[in-house]
């Protein structure tokens, strides 16, 4: 089963806007924290702070190169969120299949187009 603190991780990492920009342009390939910064106008010290909360969640990861901190796409990849996805998913689909089913064999119970059920 998955680890729902690490899911919470992950869903919380994936809240923002802001690092699934990030996630986005690292999917392009490496980048430093300047470079991740350059387009939004955040300050490098902001940036860093979504770049911790990604590694935090094990979706990025930084490595001193010089004197820049260079962020990857981290080896986390989604697998237990997609996981917990598929599991609702599969239940979903048994519901609507179930209520599919419902209507198929009682036609007479399936609203008409343009019928109003609250009268």
């Amino acid at each position: 089963m998955v680890q729902l603190n690490s899911l919470d991780r992950t869903f919380a990492a994936l809240a923002d806007s802001t690092r699934r920009g990030i996630l986005a342009r690292l999917a392009d390939g490496p980048a430093t924290i300047g470079e991740l910064a350059e387009p939004t106008g955040m300050t490098l010290t902001g940036l860093k702070k979504h770049v911790q909360v990604l590694e935090d969640a094990g979706l990025v990861t930084t490595a001193k190169v010089g004197r820049s901190r260079e962020c990857r796409l981290g080896t986390e990849r989604l697998d237990d969120l997609m996981e917990w996805i598929t599991l609702y998913q599969r239940l979903w689909e048994r519901r609507l299949d179930g209520l599919e089913a419902y209507f198929t064999l009682n036609p007479e119970s399936t609203p008409q187009k343009g019928q109003n059920n609250d009268e």
